[in-house]
């Protein structure tokens, strides 16, 4: 699965990347995750407002921190 935050480096972008590592720790198997910090990029996925998260090419939240047990459900959701 890969994973990507989006975000130019803001620390609502920093907690989110730190919030994600937990997540996969927690669930287990081999996740890529990707910090993407390039507004162009970013630009491409028609996020405006970060931090942002993006599982396997899909948009799945922007512009808030989710918690941990957010970020796993959404992990799950992607896996079934």
């Amino acid at each position: 699965m890969k994973i990507e935050i989006l975000g130019t480096g803001c620390a609502k972008c920093k907690a989110l990347e730190e919030i994600v590592k937990q997540a996969v720790m927690k669930i287990g198997g081999f996740h890529q995750i990707e910090k993407v910090e390039d507004i162009m990029k970013i630009m491409e996925y028609n996020v405006i407002s970060t931090p942002g998260l993006v599982v396997n090419g899909v948009v799945k939240s922007t512009g808030k921190v989710l918690n941990i047990d957010e970020v796993i459900a959404l992990l799950k959701e992607e896996t079934k």
